[in-house]
């Protein structure tokens, strides 16, 4: 049995006031995110390969079900054959028309928990369909939000490049003025050069995730860009995740485990009714006649009926192992389900603590960044009027540096948090959502 908690430890005081909607994704309020989302559902080669396989889970479906169905088959032949017997030769042909049917009784349920079996897991290939779905879309969502990332870091890169070789400028100006000594001009340019030189692995960083995105969009890299600008305009959408014990019929994946442990059920009754009598019923109808003009006689017309049963009496221990590894795989699908639903739980509670932190760090941050800035403008200025040392400008210039970096990356965790959220909770509720649910910022 398994313990599912009643709420969840950083869950809001109201769980169902913003379920996630089906199309959660447009509550970032982005039209070109939407745009690549809405093209990854309907080109992405993972989500194409999913769907393949439910065609094949169906088939096989189809294939279990058979046994549970009468066989039936025609037959016709003609037959000329010559015999000789002590010197002289007789001729003679022979026609027969007929049908065979068969049909093997399921008195132990062999064959219909066979037929379950494979029903269920067709309804598990469905639930991997909506899993690969799922992840897909968040796989665009975090892609698309690294490359703003990227473009932000290499904006900010360059307005602080610009802002070290302003400062370099000042720095040399003294030194020609006799008031600044070579290592101050060392210094700085040392700085310059760093801040120059963390610009190749920010447009790496962004020419890589353009790549990435484009495959999931299944575009070839060579003619695919994006034109978004900036985290700083992308919203976080408010969203709360319901009760725990809603997640079991939310999330794909534990729904798909739940439908093989299903499967896996009938698997172990089917190999379990393998140790019982079949009982087979074959008929047998047609025509038969050594001439053709009188094959459709009265008295060519012949049938057979036959009724047969088969025990297991010894195949080498064959059933018993079958019936062992049916329990074993048994046992695994329940152990399975059992992890998928306390992974749930855990990546919800992960998701819901890691937004509402980088939501408190990112507001912190902002003050970081905006004092760092007063700071660094307040020793640009005295710098500028020869009041203030270089040691302290370079202090000042570094702190805003990292500041505004570090900015950039909790504004894309605090995101990448939000889309964990909604994938922990399975993607979109079918389920109403109250007129109280609105996006922030």
């Amino acid at each position: 049995m398994l313990d599912v908690p009643g709420a969840y430890r950083a869950a809001p005081r109201h769980p169902d006031s913003a379920l996630p909607t089906m199309d959660w994704w447009h509550g970032f309020r982005s039209k070109e995110l939407t745009a690549l989302i809405e093209q990854a559902q309907l080109s992405n080669l993972d989500i194409a390969v999913a769907v393949a396989q439910i065609v094949q889970a169906d088939a096989q479906a189809g294939i279990a079900g058979a046994p549970l169905l009468p066989s039936v088959s025609g037959m016709a032949s003609a037959e000329r054959l010559r015999e000789v017997t002590r010197g002289s030769a007789a001729t003679s042909s022979q026609f027969n028309l007929g049908l065979s049917a068969s049909y093997m009784l399921d008195f132990w349920g062999k064959n219909r928990a066979t037929l379950y079996a494979a029903e269920k897991n067709a309804l598990a290939s469905r639930f991997n369909h909506e899993v690969v779905a799922l992840s897909t879309v968040v796989s665009v969502a975090n892609t698309y939000f690294q490359i703003l990332a990227a473009q932000d870091q290499m904006r900010v890169a360059r307005q602080n490049l610009a802002a070290a070789n302003r400062i370099s400028g000042l720095v040399q100006k003294q030194f020609t003025a006799g008031t600044a000594s070579q290592l101050d001009v060392s210094q700085q340019a040392a700085l310059v050069a760093q801040v120059r030189a963390s610009i190749p692995p920010i447009e790496v960083t962004r020419r890589q995730n353009i790549a990435a995105l484009a495959v999931l969009v299944a575009r070839p890299p060579s003619n695919f860009d994006v034109s978004g600008q900036s985290l700083s305009r992308i919203s976080v959408p408010r969203v709360t995740p319901g009760l725990p014990s809603e997640l079991l019929t939310q999330r794909p994946d534990i729904r798909q485990a739940e439908a093989e442990l299903a499967a896996s059920n009938f698997s172990v009754e089917a190999a379990r009714a393998a140790f019982f009598p079949q009982i087979q019923l074959t008929g047998t109808t047609g025509l038969q006649s050594t001439a053709l003009a009188s094959l459709f006689g009265p008295g060519a017309w012949y049938y057979t009926l036959v009724a047969s049963l088969s025990q297991p009496i010894f195949d080498g221990f064959q059933l018993k192992n079958e019936l062992k590894q049916a329990k074993g795989v048994q046992l695994q699908d329940l152990q399975a389900y059992r992890k998928a639903v306390l992974s749930g739980f855990a990546d919800v509670e992960i998701a819901l603590v890691t937004l509402e932190q980088t939501t408190i760090q990112m507001r912190l941050q902002n003050d970081v960044v905006a004092n760092a800035r007063k700071a660094f403008q307040v020793a640009e200025a005295q710098l500028n009027g020869g009041t203030v040392n270089l040691i302290t400008v370079l202090q000042t210039e570094q702190t805003l540096f990292t500041a505004e970096s570090t900015l950039i990356q909790i504004r894309l965790n605090r995101l990448l948090a939000a889309t964990s959220l909604f994938q922990a909770l399975g993607g979109g509720w079918d389920k109403p959502v109250p007129q109280t649910a609105t996006a922030t910022q």
